[in-house]
């Protein structure tokens, strides 16, 4: 069984940065995405980015730029920095893995709070 655990949420001011963790217990094999989403109130979730095991990205329109995404193959680990945080990055933001073949796992989702 593949658990999530994710780090890094907080409270920020306008144009500030934080470094979201997420790394996944159990074994991971053959070709995989991690990455994360974000849902705000009213708002459907979406993805914000992914990465595979070969460092392959995608990234959200409204994110470029700002945001990063990296990973530690050997830890199970993915990365998010975000910087110039805007209002509008305000949501709880949600840590995926999907393997091939297999169900996408989800974590608990960490707060990220931009205060104008």
């Amino acid at each position: 069984q593949v658990q999530l655990v994710e780090s890094g949420g907080g409270l920020v001011q306008l144009g500030g940065s934080l470094r979201l963790s997420c790394a996944a217990s159990g074994s991971i094999v053959g070709y995989n995405t991690m990455g994360w989403y974000r849902q705000a109130p009213g708002r459907q979730r979406e993805l914000v980015a992914r990465i595979s095991n070969f460092g392959t990205t995608t990234y959200a329109d409204s994110v470029k730029g700002r945001f990063t995404i990296s990973r530690d193959n050997d830890k199970n680990t993915v990365y998010l920095q975000m910087n110039s945080l805007k209002p509008e990055d305000t949501a709880v933001y949600i840590c995926n893995l999907l393997r091939y073949g297999n169900n996408p796992y989800w974590g608990q989702g960490t707060q990220v709070t931009v205060s104008s």
